[in-house]
């Protein structure tokens, strides 16, 4: 049986990041999906609490 020498995974890491294209200026997100999930992540929280203010008004509990 060989025993080849295999990179550790920060090296592979660091191999497959170094063959990336660079993120354009200005730009946050590498690739859409990942700007949606953030948008929708964000969207939902922020309806959570309207929703959550509106059912305490509603209570007069505030």
């Amino acid at each position: 049986m060989t025993n080849r020498k295999r990179k550790t995974l920060e090296e592979r890491i660091a191999d497959r990041q170094a063959q990336r294209p660079v993120l354009k200026e200005g730009s946050q997100f590498e690739h859409g999906p990942a700007k949606f999930v953030f948008v929708f992540l964000i969207a939902v929280v922020v309806l959570i609490h309207f929703v959550g203010l509106a059912v305490v008004m509603a209570w007069d509990l505030g």
